[in-house]
């Protein structure tokens, strides 16, 4: 008996790392919009995490947004009280964003119910392969970072 072939998005990178971001993303999701925030938004906070502060241009780049979405979603987490923005001093074209002391208590939770959602997602594959994974992952990003 004849083995059917695979079918191509069964078989490219691309492809299975989308369905995988997306039936991963979409459980978690539900624990986001249960805590008052847009997915979106959460990327938003989860990219500011764990830093002092970042340019709007750069934080587009980190949360995988256009510009003015972020824009629109800091107008949003401000009048949540969660962020803070501010015009650079020495150059007025910068704008900066910082988590607030409120928004820290918010994404701390979210990223502790992110980190228990990822330990039952990579359960099955142990430990090793788990990290080995996610050290693959993040070889692929730096390396196509760096591509012009």
């Amino acid at each position: 008996m004849q083995e059917e072939p695979i079918r191509f998005v069964d078989d490219y990178l691309a492809a299975l790392l989308a369905q995988a971001s997306h039936l991963i993303s979409t459980e978690f999701h539900r624990v986001v919009r249960e805590n008052g925030f847009s997915v979106n938004e959460w990327r938003v906070l989860a990219s500011l995490s764990g830093i002092e502060e970042m340019s709007v241009g750069r934080l587009a780049q980190v949360s995988v947004l256009k510009q003015p979405t972020v824009t629109r979603l800091l107008d949003l987490l401000e009048q949540k009280g969660v962020v803070a923005r501010w015009v650079d001093e020495t150059d007025r074209r910068v704008t900066s964003v910082r988590i607030t002391h409120k928004g820290e208590k918010i994404i701390t939770y979210l990223i502790q119910q992110a980190k228990l959602h990822e330990q039952r997602v990579l359960a099955p594959f142990g430990v090793k392969r788990s990290a080995d994974l996610k050290k693959l992952l993040r070889q692929i990003v730096e390396q196509h970072n760096r591509r012009p």
